[in-house]
């Protein structure tokens, strides 16, 4: 059993009162809370694992380089991107009943401008954000806790995505969901890429730029 010394366990779980804070507390939600939450993650990991903030949360310095991140993962990208439009949505708007809601997405269409702005934000907020509060971190610190055995990997990427999906909230059921399903295809790849946390930010990130391109030529 592996044994961790009280800095590994008490500075994770004032970042996780901190992150339930910044999500459910009574402060107002921002597009930068993402943003923020991320940077008191870099700063918590710098204490606990003594100035190596960025190892732990799978950012390796062998795995940035072009092939990998603007070859490989836009190619991944793009499959979970049709895989997502074909399989996924359907499915789930069949299963439930319920569009997912996609009204806050329409200011998008034909404006190039607003476009642009939300490309930065999404590859901001949920491309480096998200994945390095889900993946880099709350899945990290599972598996540094309880190992990523099949049962623990499972229960891991349960719970981490139904709170991922639970987040995303402004789509409605449906959206949350999928947004989960999404979540949890996501966390395998990680798994399956050795915690390479760059090949998920990209991901991420080249899988929206698809979503916000697909509103603004109006095909969603």
């Amino acid at each position: 059993m592996n044994k961790f010394s009280l800095r590994q366990i008490v500075i994770p779980l004032i970042t996780l009162a901190i992150i339930g804070f910044m999500y459910f507390g009574p402060i107002i939600r921002t597009a930068f809370e993402n943003i923020i939450i991320a940077i008191i993650i870099i700063i918590a990991n710098y204490i606990e694992y003594k100035g190596k903030p960025f190892s732990a949360l799978g950012f390796k310095r062998e795995n940035f380089n072009a092939k990998n991140l603007l070859v490989h993962a836009p190619l991944v990208a793009l499959g979970l991107f049709i895989f997502y439009v074909i399989a996924v949505v359907p499915g789930i708007e069949m299963l439930t009943g319920v569009p997912i809601d996609y009204s806050s997405m329409s200011q998008l269409e034909g404006n190039l401008e607003v476009t642009i702005v939300w490309l930065l934000i999404v590859w901001a907020t949920a491309g480096f954000g998200e994945e390095i509060i889900f993946r880099g971190y709350l899945m990290q610190q599972f598996i540094k806790f309880f190992g990523d055995s099949k049962l623990s990997l499972a229960i891991n990427i349960l719970l981490i995505c139904s709170f991922f999906g639970y987040m995303h909230m402004q789509q409605g059921i449906t959206g949350q969901l999928v947004v989960m399903i999404i979540g949890a295809l996501l966390s395998i790849i990680f798994y399956l890429r050795k915690y390479d946390l760059w090949f998920l930010i990209m991901i991420h990130g080249f899988f929206n730029t698809l979503g916000i391109l697909s509103f603004y030529f109006g095909l969603a």
